[in-house]
């Protein structure tokens, strides 16, 4: 059997940036033998807690392994419920659910789509151990006011930065304000490893868990087994998992970390252009940037204004598509899926705001292989169509 081809667009919703420097290493990588979690996944691993500003780094295969080990590492299990917003990728709420705790799902900021921290404290129970906070599209969560609210209630917090390398929140680096933070290295981040992800904390004993229990709970560094400086004795001291790194992602990370800022200048620029065409747009409302945070732009998320539309939202995103466009959402909040609603009888009006924000919300494309020319057309497209369908 054959499947039918991926469809293409004039301007794909995204394209790996790829280069010359990364294919090298790969290259080299293969050629060396090694390719498997060895050096090249150590300097990974150094190299972006020194980016980050975090005592420890921990490369892992993706971003849903960093949240179970983190979620692990603080001692989540059975009977526990964790803060999760609603607006966010199935991974933030399932790890959860894969430790027998429960997910206890958040609403949604109107503005930043960021977790409503007036709700978030709201649901906090006596069994409540932890919260992860969503910095969705790059733009960083009140962290401040989450943190407040953490230390009253004795809660610890994991940060899922899936969507926000490189970010900043006031004077501090994503990655070095929790107790730990998740990355993501999927093929459409910010950089991208393929699959890949990290997890960075500056408490030694949550990064010692972390590391044991991310290869089979192993109790030393596994590769330099097979070095002429390791050896063949090894202890198992809990049951870990398969969520290791290889090399050959570690030899494309560490070029793409040397251009990440080279990346987020251009994603910016992207986003600037993007806001200033639909300035006077009153069918497009653009996103709102925080001015004590520096964003990651990794996505930018338009509200189409329905009530000023003859069209809703997913009729927007087909008149795109149809001209050329690549498009996403992000996302269906998770408490609108049949798993919520079944198993813990979730109904879409329980979070108004991210249900309300799930009608009109689109994802347009930016990544740093864009042209002038494709911001232009993305951006004139979406106007016309907004101009074509006013009430």
């Amino acid at each position: 059997m054959s499947s039918a081809p991926l469809k293409q667009y004039q301007i794909p919703f995204f394209v790996p940036c790829v280069g010359e420097e990364e294919i090298a290493s790969v290259v080299e990588t293969l050629r060396s033998g090694w390719l498997t979690t060895g050096p090249k996944v150590r300097r990974f691993q150094e190299l972006f807690a020194e980016r980050v500003g975090a005592d420890h780094a921990i490369a892992v295969s993706s971003c849903t392994a960093a949240l179970h080990l983190a979620l692990e590492a603080i001692g989540v299990s059975a009977g526990d419920e964790v803060l999760v917003p609603s607006l966010t990728f199935a991974s933030t709420s399932e790890v959860v659910i894969h430790l027998g705790a429960t997910p206890v799902l958040v609403d949604s900021r109107p503005d930043t789509f960021n977790m409503d921290v007036v709700d978030l404290e709201k649901k906090i129970t006596e069994r409540t151990k932890a919260v992860i906070p969503v910095h969705y599209a790059g733009q960083p969560c009140d962290m401040d006011a989450i943190t407040a609210v953490a230390k009253r209630h004795g809660l610890r917090v994991i940060e899922d930065a899936a969507h926000a390398l490189p970010a900043r929140y006031r004077d501090r680096t994503v990655g070095s304000i929790s107790d730990l933070t998740c990355f993501s290295f999927y093929a459409n981040k910010t950089i991208t490893t393929g699959e890949g992800g990290m997890v960075t904390t500056s408490d030694p004993e949550l990064a010692d868990r972390v590391r044991l229990m991310s290869l089979h709970g192993i109790s030393k560094d596994a590769w330099k087994r097979f070095s002429a400086e390791g050896k063949w004795y090894y202890e198992i001291e809990a049951p870990g998992y398969k969520y290791n790194m290889t090399d050959i992602a570690a030899a494309l990370g560490i070029h793409q970390l040397g251009r990440c800022d080279e990346f987020l200048e251009r994603r910016r620029t992207i986003a600037e252009r993007y806001s200033d065409a639909f300035a006077d747009v009153p069918e497009i409302t653009t996103p709102t940037v925080e001015p004590h945070s520096q964003h990651a732009w990794h996505l930018y998320v338009i509200q189409v204004e329905i009530d000023r539309l003859r069209i809703d939202r997913n009729e927007f995103i087909r008149s795109l598509n149809e001209r050329g466009i690549g498009t996403s959402v992000h996302y269906t909040p998770l408490h609108m899926h049949p798993l919520y609603r079944d198993r813990y009888g979730y109904e879409p009006a329980d979070l108004p705001v991210a249900a309300a924000l799930y009608d009109r919300i689109i994802s347009l494309p930016i990544h740093p292989k864009m042209s002038d020319e494709d911001i232009e057309n993305v951006a004139g497209t979406a106007i016309r169509i907004a101009e074509e369908n006013r009430r």
